[in-house]
């Protein structure tokens, strides 16, 4: 009785240590921008369109989705929940021009696929919004906890850091951090994407269940 109370006990420790996880992220630091800036990104956080796979074609679009739901599994074990939360980071990220695996990486790192995750520093969701930046490009109705919002803010906000410094990820990773010039969280959310969410269709191509003609 004994031993079952105290495995009982540690599994709830367990639960409770990955639950309370501090997270990578969220020190971005809040900088004035331009106005045709500011107008582009509160375009972009507006958008309303519903989240959808953007491939050439569906049976290239299933592949991924079926790869990409197979490792988040774990994290996301809700299979329709996974699905939806796929979609919008296709879609979010392909819209911001930024490669869809990086942006599991990032998430990866920054929040470890938590929704309700919640920095020291405030920085929220999946991607570990700042609340600053609702103030800035958003509206006082645009919660960080929702899954779309979040990703669009995130994928937003990287994508005018990618912006800035012309197209090098690694200094775009490090102002999405607040650690723009130290190598440790760029390599962090580089070496996710590479060990984790790097895609090869080639090689998932036969893994797909898809009834014979």
């Amino acid at each position: 009785m004994k031993k079952v109370f105290f495995l009982s006990f540690l599994c709830v420790l367990i639960g409770l240590c990955a639950w309370s996880a501090p997270t990578m992220a969220g020190n971005q630091k809040e900088e004035p921008l331009a106005n045709s800036v500011k107008a582009l990104m509160q375009k972009s956080v507006s958008d309303l369109a519903a989240p959808r796979l953007l491939f050439d074609n569906e049976l290239s679009a299933q592949q991924w989705l079926q790869e990409m739901s197979a490792r988040l599994a774990k994290r996301i074990p809700d299979a329709q929940y996974r699905e939806d939360f796929l979609k919008s980071v296709h879609y979010e990220a392909t819209r911001a021009g930024l490669d869809q695996q990086l942006v599991l990486g990032l998430i990866h790192v920054e929040s470890g696929f938590k929704k309700y995750a919640v920095s020291s520093v405030g920085a929220r969701g999946y991607m570990q919004v700042m609340p600053f930046w609702v103030k800035s490009i958003g509206t006082n109705e645009h919660n960080l906890f929702d899954m779309r919002l979040n990703l669009r803010y995130g994928c937003t906000i990287l994508r005018h850091y990618l912006d800035i410094e012309r197209g090098d990820y690694y200094r775009a990773l490090g102002r999405y951090n607040g650690s723009l010039g130290k190598p440790d969280y760029p390599n962090l959310v580089v070496g996710a994407w590479r060990n984790h969410w790097h895609y090869d269709p080639l090689a998932a191509s036969p893994k797909l269940n898809v009834a014979s003609q």
